[in-house]
């Protein structure tokens, strides 16, 4: 084997993690484009909902999702504006670790432990704050 033959093994090798959650997520993606959330029927409700009769943190996300797969983002902003945020910063991360593993690069960092805890506020104070009065708009 040469070394480009080599290279590109490895390249190859390096792309896969990558490249399989790429799809995944493109499936996924795929399926709730074709299958509208909006028609009863299709998806569960959410459990949370069913339960309390207060939104979560996620409600409204898989119509977010089919509205962006549509390319309807002011829909998609006014269902769940967290995973329209979450979707972007997701992909962000999605194309540095493509790009390192393309490079052939370790990664080199990790997210600190505030980052995770500022996290879980957040998507916590989502969840309360879109079932408050002066939150309706976070409502789906």
């Amino acid at each position: 084997m040469t070394v480009l033959e080599s290279a590109g093994v490895d390249r190859a090798r390096a792309m896969r993690n990558p490249v399989l959650s790429a799809a995944a997520v493109l499936g996924a993606t795929a399926y709730v484009g074709a299958v509208d959330p909006n028609q009863s029927g299709h998806y569960p409700t959410c459990p949370f909902l069913f339960i309390t009769g207060r939104y979560c943190p996620g409600c409204g996300s898989l119509r977010a999702v089919h509205a962006l797969a549509h390319g309807d983002i002011g829909a998609a902003l006014g269902l769940n504006v967290l995973t329209v945020l979450g979707t972007v910063v997701l992909t962000g991360i999605w194309l540095r670790w493509a790009a390192r593993s393309w490079r052939g690069e370790a990664r080199t960092t990790v997210a600190p432990p505030w980052v995770h805890y500022g996290l879980l506020v957040v998507v916590l104070a989502f969840g309360v704050v879109r079932n408050l009065p002066f939150g309706a708009a976070l409502a789906p």
